[in-house]
């Protein structure tokens, strides 16, 4: 802009007029947040949401059996925790769960470390990551279930063979979770992990596990579901291992004998349990890893 149109303009600009404030004592005001209502802090427990919704669904449940009125086709909820009740403090019940719990560790432990072992050998070696990827594309779609017989073959009637089903139903969900976590993990920290010295182990540890936990903790929920699942149908079907039944078969032996509210019974021990182990450990594993190093929000 031309300076004699620069000083034309300022001439007509007003001065600006001075002024000096004085500083206000704020401490009378109080908190600058408004406390929170007992609604507000009810509903920000995520313990109490998920509470009741939990609560909805056992009215809902104790409403439609009873307008429905036929116990053996579906019993109320009341029902169905008076029997649960019942048979845990008789041992019936516990002993059945307690025969299962034992059985799925087992297998999904086996699954958990053949699965560290096959994604060692992805990521170090090219000829590891062209096997996992054709054994994934082979067995992945394959159902657990669906192996059975050829385990009753190999195995006998034991837990040999609810083993073997339950390491091919955890395997390859916590394979491929990850190995897709470490495929994402940003080359800013690769090479950061690269320039502070981190080789090997100390490599993998320290840069892309952390960095990849998300997807690891993902593909071990994950693989839990698949093993727990497989458990009790493969109980259902030939039930008996080593001389004691598990959850699945006291399912079986109840649904025999027309028992409803039993049945219901098992399938309230096998949600419970998932509702546990989703809650409790994998929450409690969720919060001292991804959580704490900032992988999740």
């Amino acid at each position: 802009m031309p300076d004699p149109v620069r000083a034309a303009l300022a001439q007509d600009l007003p001065p600006r007029p001075e002024f000096e404030r004085v500083p206000q004592d704020v401490g009378q005001i109080g908190a600058v947040e408004a406390p929170l209502s007992l609604r507000e802090r009810l509903f920000g427990n995520i313990a109490v949401r998920r509470g009741l919704v939990l609560i909805g669904i056992a009215l809902l449940w104790e409403g439609y059996a009873r307008w429905l009125n036929v116990s053996l086709l579906f019993p109320t909820f009341s029902e169905t925790v008076r029997v649960f009740v019942a048979d845990l403090l008789s041992g019936v019940l516990s002993e059945r769960i307690l025969t299962s719990l034992r059985v799925l560790l087992i297998g999904y432990a086996a699954g958990v470390a053949l699965a560290a072992v096959l994604t060692t050998l992805a990521v170090a070696t090219r000829i590891g990551n062209d096997i996992l990827s054709v054994l994934t594309a082979m067995f992945n779609p394959l159902p657990a279930i669906a192996l059975l017989p050829l385990a009753l073959i190999w195995f006998g009637l034991g837990t040999g063979s609810i083993v073997f089903v339950l390491i091919h139903g955890t395997l390859w969900a916590i394979v491929l979770n990850t190995v897709t976590g470490f495929r994402a993990v940003p080359e800013t920290l690769r090479m950061s992990g690269r320039n502070f010295g981190l080789k090997g182990p100390r490599y993998v540890a320290q840069i892309l596990m952390p960095a990849a936990s998300a997807s690891i903790l993902a593909g071990l929920k994950i693989g839990w579901a698949f093993a727990w699942r497989t458990l009790i149908a493969a109980e259902l079907v030939f039930g008996v291992s080593s001389r004691s039944g598990g959850l699945g078969w006291y399912i079986f032996e109840a649904r025999e004998e027309l028992e409803t509210a039993r049945v219901f019974a098992g399938l309230f021990a096998v949600i419970l349990i998932g509702l546990l182990v989703e809650s409790v450990i994998f929450r409690t594993i969720e919060a001292r890893t991804v959580r704490r190093w900032g992988m999740q929000r």
